[in-house]
Formats: structure tokens, sequence, C-alpha cells
């Protein structure tokens, strides 16, 4: 599943978009950044309530797929500045990160 898929299925905001059509092989869910940066994997999309520009590095750092902000957390300035500079993919949902990545899996585990 591509990114581009992920936003159509799950009727997620689009905050910044980058590689639209990067695959989505996993998801991983964590605010702690540098446990994010040590375990989350290539391809994963990446829940968290985390909108600032540390969580940008981390997801370039990780090479996930995009960052989906849970519960409409804010996206500071900053934040979104480095993400288009990075083509990091950033998107939001008012969903908690239970209930997003529940969907997340059930798309994957086809």
């Amino acid at each position: 599943m591509t990114v581009r898929e992920l936003i159509d299925t799950l009727h997620l905001t689009v905050l910044t978009a980058g590689e639209l059509d990067a695959e989505v092989t996993g998801c991983y869910c964590g605010d702690l950044l540098s446990w994010v940066m040590s375990r989350a994997q290539a391809g994963d999309a990446w829940l968290t309530v985390m909108g600032n520009v540390n969580s940008v590095g981390v997801a370039v750092l990780a090479d996930v797929a995009c960052i989906i902000l849970t519960e409409n957390a804010a996206l500071d300035a900053d934040a979104k500045n480095r993400a288009e500079s990075n083509d990091v993919t950033i998107l939001t949902t008012a969903d908690n990160t239970y209930v997003t990545a529940t969907k997340v899996y059930e798309l994957l585990k086809v």
C-alpha cells in the first residue's frame, strides 16, 4: 500500500506532501523520539502526537514512509518547513493512536 492509498482509504488530512507513492510496509506507534529512532523500520507509518522539528529529523533518520499525527496533534511551523524541505509526508487524523493503528494493521495484513 502506498502513502497515497493510505490517505484515501483512511481519509487522512495531508499537512505536508513528501513522497506520496512511498510504500507503507508497517506501522510504529511512539512519542519518545529516541525510542522511535532506534526501533521504527523503513517504510513504517509512524503514529505520534509529536509535531515538532525533532520528529521530522527522526522520520528522516528512520526512513519512515510518513508521520501520522493522531488526535489532531498540532504541527508547528518549523516542523512543517523542515518536512517540506526533506520530502517528509505528514498526515493528521482526529482518531487516537490505537484506533489509527488498528486501521493501518487491517489494511496491511492482506
